[in-house]
């Protein structure tokens, strides 16, 4: 059962998500984490949206019923974790920026690789966090569950959405290229003195492809 308040449009629904628990069952393997950061994206009115210019294969996730994963792959390396909320078909999305282990840290660091360093800073950033949970583009189109995530999977788990959101900030979307970008796009949430939110940083200059690619 998903949760109603995934029913929100994304920039109602990011503060919701700030200490969230989301959770995956890989590998035989449970992996709980609290978010403290997320990026709201708006579809086809924000330019800073993989669904700025309409649907493709690609990112046909992010037009699937809300509390669908879309999971996408960048920079030839990563993989990137949102989940789809609102109305089906408008492409509405949070970004899964930074959290906090809360379960499973052994796994969450070895799948990470991690060399050593403060483990509040093991999942800061939206790459770390989706590798640390061990999701990739065999778990795009799987759904966000209410509860804990249990096996066999391929679905995930979602729960402790705030009713009442707790005190946070609000900044512009990091590393977010062109019109998409900049100070009139506060779409960054994230819980004041946490550790593991990631630092901000200005978008490079864009290649020739699309938004968030």
């Amino acid at each position: 059962m998903e949760d109603p308040l995934l029913r929100l449009g994304s920039l109602q629904l990011a503060p919701h998500l700030l200490g969230a628990h989301v959770s995956t069952f890989i590998g035989g393997q449970l992996v709980v984490v609290r978010l403290t950061e997320v990026e709201a994206y708006g579809g086809a009115l924000d330019p800073g949206s993989h669904a700025y210019r309409g649907k493709t294969v690609r990112n046909a996730g992010l037009f699937c019923p809300p509390g669908t994963a879309y999971i996408y792959f960048t920079y030839g390396m990563h993989f990137c974790a949102n989940v789809v909320c609102g109305t089906e078909g408008t492409a509405s999305a949070v970004l899964l920026r930074a959290g906090e282990v809360v379960s499973g840290l052994e796994t969450a660091t070895a799948r990470r690789g991690h060399p050593g360093g403060p483990a509040a800073r093991l999942l800061s950033g939206p790459a770390r966090l989706a590798q640390g949970l061990g999701l990739t583009l065999e778990h795009n189109l799987a759904r966000f569950r209410r509860g804990t995530a249990t096996p066999p999977g391929p679905d995930l788990g979602l729960d402790r959405l705030a009713t009442t959101p707790s005190a946070h900030l609000t900044g512009p979307r990091t590393g977010v290229a062109g019109s998409g970008g900049g100070d009139e796009y506060p779409y960054r949430f994230w819980l004041p003195g946490e550790p593991s939110v990631s630092p901000y940083r200005k978008a490079a200059p864009r290649r020739a492809r699309g938004p968030r690619d």
